[in-house]
């Protein structure tokens, strides 16, 4: 018998809200629950994970976690018996709280295998605890990108080896995009001359200043052009202002939350990304998929998910000159966003085809080698 067989695989997650990791659980927990494995979905109660993966007739564990609970005996203690008794061989997390509690209970459970999907390409804190977990409980680490592994790695020097964590890109379901979703009425409706896009949490993360700043670079060289900007967050009123300042109600919009992102994806002719930094670019990725060409700054992980000059524009950080000379490049040139995106899409499909991700990391919980299976 292999011993490296899995049968029970509890997803841990206990976030309130629905986000990035949140969408990595509920489709990795789906698509193991599709290949026969058993899974149990551990998850806040009432929250959008919990109540998808009812949806997709996962067994819940309702669970609340807090920073300091790994010091909870009483949670500790009922975490050991759930493992014991559901005979869980295999728990995934990706969230700090989660992997403390989780995975020592876990250890104490005898569990088989004790995943850490790590998604921040941030680094993490050198402590006594971290350093316990990460190199004598966990028996995976997977980072979504280099530039994440770079991350974990950075703070604990030659005391955990490199070769225990291994990159494995988050997928997008290339079956899923509806390619002939409607546009956005608001963009079909506002929208002026060649269209440009951005999408995220309006954040200091996510750069959207450089991107105001770009616009009236545009602006100023007589450039037709609207720039829209999808999602919510706390620079939402200090954008608007900024916006206002610069005169530019005209050439850039806030859209605020934007659930349909395919017609949103649709609606652009131009993907661009100004964050500081990304574990893993989902988001170009999904421009990519919908034939757009993307522009990018060439830090953290953005020169693993664009090809330079073949699906978009990697741009020397802060260089707002030069990246404002590329978008005027694809702007004036409707042959060339064509070309660049047509790569994209070809590329988004080969690399980061969420099947093939996933399988990747299931051989890697089997100790199998995927490479040799790859089609």
């Amino acid at each position: 018998m292999n011993e490296n067989i899995i049968k029970n695989i509890c997803f841990f997650n206990s976030v309130k809200f629905w986000g990035g990791g949140e969408k990595l659980h509920l489709e990795y927990a789906v698509e193991f629950k599709k290949k026969g494995y058993n899974i149990i979905l551990a998850a806040a109660k009432n929250s959008p994970l919990s109540e998808k993966g009812f949806q997709h007739d996962i067994q819940i564990l309702p669970v609340s976690v807090g920073n300091l609970s790994f010091l909870n005996l009483f949670k500790i203690i009922r975490l050991v018996r759930f493992y014991k008794s559901e005979n869980i061989d295999t728990v995934i997390f990706s969230t700090s709280h989660d992997l403390k509690l989780g995975s020592i209970s876990a250890k104490l459970a005898g569990v088989k295998n004790i995943v850490y999907l790590r998604g921040l390409a941030v680094p993490i804190r050198a402590n006594f605890i971290n350093f316990i977990i990460l190199n004598h409980i966990l028996t995976h680490i997977v980072a979504n990108s280099d530039e994440t592994k770079k991350r974990i790695l950075q703070n604990f020097g030659k005391r955990i080896d490199e070769d225990k964590v291994k990159t494995i890109y988050h997928g997008i379901d290339i079956a899923v995009p509806n390619f002939k979703a409607n546009k956005l009425d608001e963009i079909a409706t506002k929208g002026r001359g060649v269209i440009l896009g951005n999408a995220g949490r309006l954040t200091p993360q996510k750069g959207q200043k450089f991107l105001i700043e770009i616009a009236k670079k545009l602006k100023d060289k007589n450039i037709e052009f609207t720039l829209f900007i999808a999602g919510t967050g706390e620079l939402q009123n200090e954008l608007k202002l900024l916006i206002e300042t610069l005169n530019l109600q005209k050439e850039v919009i806030l859209l605020g939350f934007v659930k349909d992102m395919d017609g949103f994806m649709n609606s652009i002719d131009v993907f661009l990304l100004t964050s500081l930094w990304e574990g893993f670019g989902y988001v170009l990725v999904e421009a990519m998929i919908k034939s757009k060409p993307v522009l990018a700054f060439d830090l953290s992980s953005n020169p693993e998910i664009i090809t330079a000059d073949k699906t978009g524009y990697l741009i020397n950080y802060p260089d707002l000159d030069l990246f404002v000379q590329k978008a005027e490049v694809l702007i004036t040139d409707e042959s060339l966003r064509k070309q660049l995106g047509e790569n994209g899409k070809e590329s988004a499909i080969k690399r980061f085809n969420l099947i093939d991700r996933i399988t990747e990391f299931e051989y890697y919980l089997l100790g199998k080698d995927f490479t040799n299976n790859e089609n």
